[in-house]
């Protein structure tokens, strides 16, 4: 039986609880310092709050602690690795490889951490899988730019790595970790957890003589990813954990999208119940249908899953569209109606694209049906006119409540002891869990009438707790009496125990499963027992930006791009504009009467320039900073 997990994001607490509320396996959240997102820190007793809370459920809290980290923070980051450790995190996700040195002088403390590679490795290639197990990772977190086929590739090389992969959300353009733009413009670095998001930004895209062949475009912004029809692909290639994009997100956003994907995880536990399971226990009830569509999203690709598609990026707009609702289909001085099968409220937050290719965006002060009053009418709206919804006020006031109910389905069993009675519950379903068992000592009476309706009766009342019964187990031949007060008591030390057990055997599971992690803590010092780290044309690439760094990598003294700059790209991108806008030199059919005289440049507003290479032996497109 395999496991599948469903991995949410977590800005902070509420959104923690709120992911496993609405069916997420696991749960990733950022610490006060160190995280891939600057802006999303969280307390180590808010973190502690979140492990007591998803741990009922078996499911898991995984901590990023996954910048590059300066001489000056090693002794911050090992006191946070420590804290975070007492607070009973499952895992940490590292880019850093000196994090990995920081554990090991922490054990035995944290024998029951395993280690994630978070992609910011830049991990897409069956060699760097290969060596980050050796190194002493459990899992790696895939490259967002693989295919189905790459990582069925990459499971069938290293079976006993599991495999994370992301399934939902913002798409950064470059190779994750390799990504030097914000640096280099603006003295902000992506691998320290502040990118400035240059990818958004507009371009000018220019050939060798100056000539302009795109004015003002976003050419490196890509749409989101959505691959929530491919799950059964990736599950069959060989991934094990489902990860949603988006720390920076509200809970309204984890909500809808943990949602949408837990149904669709469980609809291929339905389809394959002797081969899968859930990672986590649990049943979810919502309040509202799930719909991808509401949540923000930019447009949605499927990306590379399925090799290079056209229409991955978002040349016109960075910002959200948000679902589409129909076309305008008469204009008035104050309203105007829309031609489609949407309802509308007042509040809604529509757009749309001028007809000079920007978003306009405004706010339905009031709707009467299909007929729509805005605040203010957009002077640039035309009949014919395709209409998003960016904003839906019925959607984000249903979300803006209390949204779902998580239990775990039990089945009691009461029985009769030499001094009294036991209660014994075992959760329903999977993963498997062994019975918690209670005793109560209590006089044994022969009851005057039937007691069977009323036993079940009293212990079935588990509202309150996470706990829902689903079938109650007495004997025909139980005869006895119990008060409902005794009855009551032995529910609650049942509850109780069950809380109980449940914590400890997350713990020990996640102890059973880092056993890669804390054998290869021996062998960390030596690094002539693991394969060598993959080879990189410039060693900025490496990140490596600390003294126990290079102790690791074996060089002497750190190249990370934040420290010393570097000659090479500044990204490495999969996205290629050649492709994109019909020039690919592999595709004959990809030909124009005017030829582009190479290289090519990207200009920002304020004239910087950044020189375009495109490396096709390997699919691949290189950005290079000009000084």
């Amino acid at each position: 039986m395999r496991s599948l997990e469903l991995l949410a994001p977590a800005k902070n607490l509420e959104c923690g609880l709120a992911a496993i509320n609405h069916g997420a396996d696991a749960v990733y959240i950022g610490a006060s310092r160190f995280g891939a997102r600057v802006a999303a820190g969280n307390s180590v007793d808010d973190i502690r709050q979140l492990c007591l809370y998803a741990h009922q459920f078996a499911a898991k809290v995984y901590v990023t602690v996954n910048t590059i980290i300066y001489d000056n923070e090693l002794e911050a980051t090992r006191q946070l690795l420590a804290e975070l450790s007492d607070a009973g995190v499952d895992a940490i996700l590292v880019q850093d490889m000196a994090v990995l040195s920081l554990i090991s002088h922490l054990l035995p403390l944290t024998s029951h951490l395993s280690f994630h590679a978070s992609t910011q490795t830049d991990n897409r290639t069956v060699e760097k899988v290969r060596w980050l197990r050796d190194v002493g990772f459990r899992r790696v977190v895939l490259a967002r730019e693989l295919s189905a086929d790459e990582i069925a590739a990459i499971h069938e090389a290293v079976p006993d790595v599991e495999l994370e992969v992301f399934v939902h959300g913002a798409l950064c353009v470059s190779y994750s970790g390799l990504c030097y733009a914000s640096e280099h413009c603006f003295g902000r670095s992506a691998n320290r957890g502040a990118c400035a998001q240059f990818c958004r930004m507009k371009f000018d895209l220019i050939d060798a003589d100056g000539r302009e062949l795109e004015h003002q475009r976003h050419l490196l912004s890509l749409k989101d990813m959505n691959l929530s029809s491919h799950l059964q692909e990736l599950v069959d290639a060989g991934a094990t954990s489902f990860k949603i994009e988006g720390r920076l997100k509200d809970a309204a956003y984890v909500k809808n999208v943990t949602a949408a994907y837990s149904e669709a995880l469980n609809a291929i536990i339905r389809q394959h119940p002797d081969r899968y399971c859930r990672a986590s226990r649990g049943q979810c009830t919502y309040t509202f249908r799930p719909d991808l569509h509401k949540t923000f999203n930019r447009g949605f690709t499927t990306y590379f899953l399925h090799g290079r598609q056209p229409d991955i990026f978002s040349l016109d707009t960075p910002k959200a569209l948000g679902e589409y609702v129909g076309r305008v289909k008469e204009l008035r001085r104050d309203s105007f109606n829309v031609a489609g099968t949407a309802t509308f409220a007042n509040g809604d937050g529509l757009c749309f694209f001028n007809a000079d290719n920007e978003l306009e965006g405004f706010r339905v002060n009031r709707a009467e049906g299909n007929r729509l009053f805005p605040q203010q009418m957009p002077t640039n709206l035309r009949p014919g006119v395709a209409l998003y919804r960016n904003n839906d006020q019925q959607f984000e006031r249903l979300l803006s409540r209390p949204s779902s109910e998580r239990r775990i389905p039990i089945r009691l069993s009461l029985g009769v002891t030499a001094d009294g009675f036991s209660l014994s519950a075992e959760p329903v379903g999977t993963p498997a869990a062994t019975p918690v068992e209670v005793t109560i000592a209590c006089e044994h009476q022969q009851a005057a009438k039937p007691q069977h309706d009323n036993i079940v009766r009293q212990l079935s009342k588990l509202g309150g707790t996470i706990y829902e019964c689903s079938r109650v187990d007495l004997s025909d031949a139980f005869g006895y009496f119990i008060p409902n007060s005794t009855l009551t008591d032995l529910r609650r030390q049942l509850v109780q125990a069950l809380t109980t057990h449940s914590s400890k055997s997350s713990i020990s599971s996640s102890s059973s499963v880092s056993s890669i992690s804390s054998v290869s803590n021996s062998s960390r010092s030596s690094r002539k027992s693991c394969s060598p780290a993959p080879a990189y044309d410039h060693p900025y690439l490496y990140n490596i930006a600390n003294r126990l760094s290079c102790e690791f990598y074996g060089v002497d003294a750190p190249t990370a791009y934040e420290l010393r700059g570097g000659d090479g790209p500044i990204m490495q991108c999969r996205h290629c504009l050649r492709y994109a806008l019909d020039r690919c030199r592999k595709n004959p059919a990809d030909r124009s009467t005017v030829e582009w005289r190479e290289p090519l440049f990207l200009r920002l507003g304020d004239g910087r320039r950044f020189r375009l290479e495109f490396d096709c032996k390997h699919c691949q497109m290189n950005v290079y900073a000009e000084d």
